[in-house]
C-alpha cells in the first residue's frame, strides 16, 4: 500500500530483495516477494545469500523502487530483521520509515493478507548481477590486479561474504589468500563466535590463530550481512586490532594521499557525529571538506544521493566508528567488499615501502595528535528496559552535568533540537569539556543498550587512556 500510494503509475519497476545467512532469512525473503507479487508488484530476489552492498548496487542498477534485506547484521544468533531501502539504494531515513511504520500500524487482520506467489512478476537474480558489482567497485582499486606481495587471511563468520570478498580480492589481484575453513560456510547459528561481530577480538580469533600458523599479513572479517569489516594486522609474532576510528582515519590517509590527483575543492569526507576526530583532521589537511550526519550510515547514503545535484560536493569516502566505511558511490549503504579491497591494497603498500599499518597509524598520531576513541556500552535487558533508558536520558537533559572528571562541560548539543543543529531530530547528547575531549550519550538503535562515546587528545596513548578511564568513571553512576 506504502508503494502504490508513492509510486502510482510506476510499480512496474518493482523491488529487490536480498538475505542473508541467519536462520530462515531464505524464506522471510521468499514470503516478502509472495506478499509484494501478490499484489501485483514486480520483485527480483537473489538465488543466494548476498551482502548488504549488492543490494543496494541492485537497486539503483535495475531503477527499482526498493529494496529489502532479512538480516540481523551483527547481532546474536536469536536475532533476525527487515531492513527496507528506498530507490536511492540507502535505508529508509525516519522521515520516510516513518510514513512506511504508519502503513504497517493499519494492518489488523494478517490473515486477510493475499501472499499467493505469482511466479510470472519473480526474476531470479543470479551470478551475474555479483559480477557486474564486482566489476564496478574494482574501479575504486589503487593497483587495479598488480598490488605488491601480501598473506591475507579473511573470514566470512558463516556470512554472505565468503563469494563477492574472495572474487574481488582475486581479481585485484591477491593470489595469497586464506579462508578460516571453520567459518567459511554460512550458518544462522554461528557455532564457532558469541556473536558474529568483527568489532570483538572473539570474532577474529579462528582468524588470527591461521594468521600466525601460516606468517600472514593481515586477517580481515566480515559480519553475516557484509556491511562491516574488521581487521587484525601483525606486529612482530601477534596481531593487532584496529578499531573502527583508527580503520576510518587510515583508509581516509591512505585514499587520499594515493589519489591527489582525483581531489577537487568539493571533494567531501562524510562522518557520524560519533565518530573521532582524526579522520576529519586529515581531511582538512588535504583540502577535503567534512560534512557530519547522525548516526547511522542512511544519513551517509543519503548525502551522496543529494550531491549527485550539487556540484559543491563530491563524495570521497564516508564511515562510522562501527566499522563501516564505504568509498565510491555504486551503493549507499556501508561495504565491506569494497573495504576488503582497499584495506588489503594499503596493507599491501605500506608493507612494500618497509613499513605496516600499524607504523603508519603511529606516524599519523605523531603528526595529527594521539586521539583515544572508545565505546562503553551499558546494558538494560528485560520488559523495563526501555523505560530505563528514556528515563536515564531524559534526567541528562533535564539535569545536564556541568563538569566530568574535574574538568567543565563548556557545551551541550542535543540532537532532539534540530532547529540548533541543523540535523534531523534524534535521540543524541554530546558533552564537549574544556579540554577539548568529549562525551557522547545514545541509546542503541538495535539493543537494549546505552552507549557512550569518548574522545580524549593527550601527548600519548598513556595520558589519553587516562582522561577516559577519568570520564567513565564519572559518567557511569549517572547511568545506573
Amino acid at each position: 500500500e506504502y508503494l502504490k500510494a508513492l509510486y502510482p503509475g510506476e510499480l512496474s519497476r518493482g523491488l529487490v530483495i536480498a538475505y542473508d545467512s541467519r536462520n530462515h532469512s531464505r524464506e522471510f525473503a521468499v514470503e516478502a516477494a509472495a506478499v509484494l507479487t501478490a499484489s501485483g508488484i514486480p520483485v527480483k530476489i537473489f538465488k543466494e545469500l548476498e551482502p548488504i552492498p549488492v543490494l543496494s548496487f541492485s537497486v539503483r542498477h535495475f531503477h527499482a523502487l526498493g529494496g529489502i534485506v532479512i538480516t540481523a547484521s551483527h547481532n546474536p544468533p536469536e536475532y533476525n530483521g527487515y531492513k527496507v531501502y528506498g530507490e536511492d539504494g540507502g535505508q529508509l531515513v525516519p522521515k520516510k520509515a516513518d510514513v512506511l511504520t504508519e502503513y504497517v500500524e493499519k494492518v489488523k487482520d494478517l490473515s486477510a493478507i493475499d501472499h499467493r506467489t505469482r511466479e510470472d512478476l519473480i526474476t531470479w537474480l543470479g551470478e551475474d548481477v555479483v559480477d557486474l558489482f564486482i566489476d564496478t567497485i574494482f574501479k575504486e582499486s589503487r593497483y587495479h590486479g598488480n598490488p605488491p606481495p601480501l598473506k591475507v587471511v579473511y573470514t566470512p563468520l558463516h556470512g554472505s561474504g565468503r563469494v563477492p570478498v574472495e572474487k574481488i580480492l582475486g581479481k585485484a589481484g591477491f593470489k595469497d589468500l586464506l579462508i578460516v575453513k571453520e567459518q567459511e560456510m554460512p550458518d544462522g547459528d554461528f557455532p564457532t563466535v558469541s556473536s558474529p561481530n568483527p568489532e570483538n577480538e572473539d570474532a577474529l580469533s579462528l582468524g588470527i590463530r591461521l594468521g600466525k600458523e601460516t606468517g600472514a599479513d593481515i586477517v580481515i572479517g566480515t559480519d553475516p550481512d557484509s556491511d562491516r569489516i574488521g581487521a587484525a594486522v601483525r606486529k612482530g609474532s601477534q596481531f593487532t586490532l584496529i578499531s573502527g576510528n583508527q580503520m576510518g582515519a587510515l583508509l581516509t590517509y591512505f585514499l587520499l594521499s594515493t589519489g591527489k590527483d582525483r581531489l577537487t575543492p568539493a571533494s567531501t569526507l562524510v562522518k557520524t557525529v560519533v565518530t573521532g576526530e582524526l579522520a576529519a583532521d586529515i581531511a582538512e589537511s588535504f583540502h577535503v571538506q567534512v560534512v557530519e550526519t547522525l548516526t547511522g550510515f542512511k544519513y551517509i547514503g543519503e548525502k551522496i544521493t543529494e550531491w549527485e545535484r550539487n556540484p559543491a560536493h563530491d563524495f570521497v569516502f564516508g564511515f562510522e566508528e562501527s566499522y563501516g566505511y564505504l568509498a565510491g558511490t555504486h551503493a549507499r549503504d556501508k561495504d565491506a567488499v569494497v573495504t576488503a579491497m582497499l584495506i588489503c591494497e594499503m596493507a599491501a603498500y605500506y608493507r612494500s615501502i618497509g613499513s605496516s599499518i600499524k607504523q603508519r597509524l603511529e606516524e599519523i598520531y605523531a603528526q595529527y595528535g594521539r586521539y583515544l576513541n572508545k565505546v562503553d556500552s551499558f546494558e538494560f535487558p528485560g520488559l523495563t528496559g526501555m523505560e530505563k533508558m528514556a528515563s536515564i536520558m531524559q534526567k541528562l537533559r533535564d539535569q545536564p552535568p556541568v563538569e566530568l572528571a574535574g574538568h567543565k562541560v563548556v557545551k551541550v548539543t542535543d540532537y532532539k533540537k534540530p532547529e540548533e543543529t541543523g540535523l534531523p531530530a534524534a535521540n543524541v547528547l554530546i558533552y564537549t569539556l574544556e579540554n577539548g575531549a568529549t562525551v557522547v550519550v545514545r541509546p542503541s538503535g538495535t539493543e537494549p543498550k546505552i552507549k557512550t562515546y569518548f574522545t580524549t587528545l593527550g601527548k600519548d596513548l598513556a595520558e589519553a587512556q587516562a582522561q577516559k578511564d577519568a570520564l567513565a568513571a564519572a559518567i557511569e553512576p549517572i547511568l545506573k
